[in-house]
């Protein structure tokens, strides 16, 4: 592997825009990101992508669905009971969590494709404050594009030459 590029950058039009582009290096991928396009003030549930540099964190895989990938990132297998706590008060408030879990969370382990290979983003975690957003992740795009709940999004075949190109250095910058 290469030595890992310091920054990802996410281009969109405008902060409304659901579209745009990541740039790696001197590539360039079209990625979606949240259906309010991107806010510096996140908030629970807005839908927004967080503006910002976050750090890029644990990289999982559904080790079910397919190898671990190349990556200066060290895979993590998803397990069926790994899910990610969304309840602005909870103590585990954007964090992974077991499952059942009892207050409002997301499945990490989803039915669709779209966190086969999914990475954590360090945004609101040191400090971690209630209500300033949870589960922004860096995953697979929808088939037909369209935008996110608040993450940054790319194609299967693109997250594969993006992730051969980071490590834990890495920041995104949106």
């Amino acid at each position: 592997m290469t030595k890992p590029l310091k920054t990802l950058r996410v281009l969109t039009r405008n902060g409304r825009a659901t579209a745009g582009w990541l740039k790696a290096g001197h590539l360039a991928f079209p990625c979606s990101v949240g259906r309010s396009g991107r806010r510096f003030l996140k908030r629970e549930g807005d839908g927004a992508t967080p503006q910002g540099a976050w750090q890029l964190r644990r990289l999982f895989y559904r080790a079910d669905r397919g190898l671990p990938p190349r990556s200066g990132l060290k895979p993590l297998a998803l397990r069926a009971h790994d899910g990610w706590c969304e309840t602005v008060g909870d103590r585990n408030y954007n964090r992974l969590v077991r499952l059942p879990y009892a207050a409002a969370h997301e499945t990490m382990r989803r039915q669709d494709a779209l966190y086969d290979l999914v990475v954590e983003l360090s945004h609101n975690e040191r400090p971690r404050i209630q209500g300033r957003g949870s589960a922004v992740f860096f995953h697979l795009r929808r088939p037909d594009g369209g935008p996110t709940a608040g993450c940054i999004a790319v194609s299967r075949g693109d997250m594969l030459k993006i992730l051969r190109r980071v490590g834990p250095k890495t920041r995104i910058v949106i």
